[in-house]
């Protein structure tokens, strides 16, 4: 890692830091001695102020970091391995399939909400759904970038179509709660979920970092990384893989959230390059940090009520990006 990608890694670690503590003490509950307890995370445990930042505030704010790295690193997958700017997990269908997977495995009475088997019907979907895109939008031996848009958009369009369909005609509660999923929420996220979330999610970008080097290659186009030892095929079906592993387990928690996936690791190109080891690492940072602090705003801004956190991070993601593409160079190569 070069002095400038450890300066920018050191940087947003700092700034992802901060943003927790920040997290930690903002929320809808007006709390004395909030700063007390945050210093002091061991002392006066069965007070008010404890009980809600260390066992409410803090499990959401975690979740919220590992869901928003899963989420960068997924759509800087989705980009390196289509090498197209515009793919992220919501337009290549992998979002969509991870919510119909999960759906069917609760259906079959073989998984519940945010559990084990949840992750794994969940990541069958994605899995499935992905490759599917990518195939339909597979001409004449190429796949070009508007192809893969359209099929994208229109598998992941008929497949929340039948999600939607289907819950709308099912009486069980377990089965409906699944409609949440729409805008995304970390509402309902307990500290048993860190369980399996987290070493899932952290072994999945350690996949990904491990096969980012060949994904330089696949960006000089199948031929060339060919020609240079890389196996396409190969690359795209493990990417895909983790990509849709770290959607299913995101998913599967805290259901959709659009366009982080798109934004993170396009603003972490502007700050580390397109070389992707460095830009998995950003992404992740860059990611976590979108996410969190679009949960603050969401939970923050209208007590009681707390706003769709989909929403908030377009909100947050889109004025960044857009300012970053019109004041800086292209960096996509």
């Amino acid at each position: 890692m070069t002095g400038h990608s450890f300066r920018s890694s050191l940087s947003l670690l700092v700034l992802m830091l901060v943003a927790s503590v920040l997290a930690l003490s903002l929320g809808a509950a007006d709390i004395a001695g909030t700063w007390s307890a945050i210093l002091h995370p061991f002392t006066s445990t069965d007070s008010q102020a404890h009980q809600i930042i260390w066992q409410i505030r803090a499990p959401r704010i975690a979740t919220a970091l590992l869901v928003g790295a899963a989420l960068g690193v997924a759509g800087a997958l989705a980009q390196g391995s289509t090498n197209n700017p515009l793919a992220e997990p919501a337009i290549l269908g992998t979002a969509a399939g991870a919510g119909l997977g999960v759906l069917v495995g609760v259906l079959c009475n073989l998984a519940s909400i945010g559990s084990i088997g949840a992750v794994l019907f969940a990541t069958i979907g994605a899995l499935l759904t992905t490759l599917l895109v990518f195939e339909l939008s597979h001409r004449n031996g190429t796949t070009t970038a508007l192809q893969l848009i359209i099929v994208g958009i229109a598998l992941s369009a008929v497949i929340s179509a039948i999600v939607g369909l289907t819950i709308s005609m099912v009486a069980r509660p377990d089965a409906r709660s699944v409609s949440f999923w729409s805008l995304g929420s970390l509402a309902l996220v307990q500290s048993e979920d860190l369980l399996h979330l987290a070493p899932v999610i952290v072994l999945a970008i350690i996949a990904a970092f491990v096969i980012a080097k060949p994904l330089d290659l696949l960006s000089l186009g199948d031929s060339t990384a060919q020609t240079l030892g890389a196996n396409p095929k190969r690359v795209r079906l493990v990417a895909f893989l983790v990509l849709s592993i770290l959607v299913a387990t995101s998913v599967s928690t805290v259901g959709t959230i659009a366009f982080l996936g798109l934004a993170a690791p396009h603003i972490a190109r502007f700050i580390a390059g397109p070389g992707h080891r460095k830009l998995v690492i950003a992404s992740a940072f860059i990611g976590a940090i979108m996410l969190l602090v679009a949960d603050t705003f969401a939970r923050s801004i209208a007590p009681p009520n707390e706003l769709p956190i989909g929403l908030i991070t377009s909100l947050i993601g889109a004025p960044v990006l857009i300012y970053l593409v019109r004041s800086r160079r292209q960096v996509w190569l």
